[in-house]
């Protein structure tokens, strides 16, 4: 007995091809639409907070170094010397994985580690750490309540 058998009509139906290939036109359409300005970037932070004249509540320019003899990184306030906080080795991995993004971004420019980051508390209570030099901006708001609560706390006692 053999198992073979034969299909004479397509696998995929013709009418669920057809729906796959508008959608795909669609969104392709949508994202042009989106580059060119046509429609709006709802998702975009920092156009939101133009929109809605909202303006920073309370910022610190913060230094992050990574120390030599044991790996941790030492977050120092870029008026005073001041040390913020230690981020001991193998703990802060946002913060690491965010650090490194934005050092990547100021190498690829030439710029060294000394100019400092600007930490944001919004009015809306949405933090975002800028960096001045580069025009880069993380929001940091998105990634979780202990993500948002590291940097949250080196605002701490602080003024603008």
């Amino acid at each position: 007995m053999s198992h073979a058998h034969h299909h004479d009509d397509p696998t995929v139906p013709r009418g669920a091809l057809i729906a796959a290939a508008l959608l795909i036109a669609v969104i392709l359409a949508m994202t042009g639409a989106v580059r060119l300005g046509w429609l709006p970037q709802s998702g975009n932070p920092e156009l939101s907070r133009a929109a809605a004249n909202v303006v920073p509540a309370e910022t610190r320019e913060l230094r992050f170094a990574d120390r030599a003899e044991d790996g941790a990184v030492v977050v120092t306030d870029a008026t005073s010397g001041a040390v913020v906080t230690v981020v001991p080795y193998g703990e802060g991995g946002f913060l690491r994985a965010t650090m490194r993004r934005m050092a990547k971004a100021r190498r690829a420019e030439g710029i060294g580690a000394e100019p400092p980051f600007r930490l944001i508390r919004w009015g809306n209570g949405a933090l975002s750490l800028e960096d001045p030099e580069t025009g880069r901006q993380t929001e940091l708001f998105g990634f979780g309540p202990d993500h948002t609560r590291m940097f949250a706390n080196m605002l701490e006692g602080r003024e603008s």
